[in-house]
């Protein structure tokens, strides 16, 4: 796979849901959450690319998750409940259009699956920093089996 410029550029690797991505900060401190199998840091900090045609799989995290938009075209963010599978999802635009509706930032709940793609055809990436606390493990980390069923089909531009 050959990284799209800008994850080139800032060195980050392919990640199992799609996308690319870099870890740029954990907490020092660390602790061991209730219900989780080991210590966490606190709090962990990814860089995260979406490439043109790219989109991240159905998937989530145990931990509450910041997105935090960066640059380039905005991105839609699906959540899709926390059942066994994902459900009928609901969007959050991420973006830097705030007169436009868009979000700067969003918070995905723990345990809430969710998914990621440009808006529209995008010609250049889309850079997000996500925040995780506790922080990311990929123990807490679940792909949706493929392949899901699509909930939001019938939505025309989506998947």
């Amino acid at each position: 796979m050959t990284p799209p410029p800008l994850a080139a550029t800032l060195g980050l690797e392919p990640h199992p849901e799609g996308g690319w991505y870099r870890r740029t900060w954990a907490t020092a401190h660390t602790a061991t959450p209730d219900g989780y199998p080991g210590p966490r840091p606190t709090a962990t900090a990814i860089l995260f690319v979406l490439g043109p045609g790219e989109e991240s799989r159905w998937h989530r995290v145990r931990s509450d998750e910041l997105w935090c938009h960066q640059r380039g075209p905005a991105l839609s963010l699906e959540l899709g409940g926390t059942g066994a599978r994902p459900g009928a999802p609901t969007e959050v635009v991420l973006g830097g259009g705030v007169e436009n509706g868009e979000q700067p930032q969003a918070l995905v709940p723990g345990g809430v699956w969710q998914r990621a793609r440009p808006r529209e055809e995008a010609q250049t990436e889309s850079l997000v920093t996500c925040v995780v606390s506790p922080g990311f493990d990929f123990a807490d980390f679940t792909l949706a089996e493929e392949p899901a069923e699509n909930p939001s089909s019938d939505h025309g531009d989506h998947c």
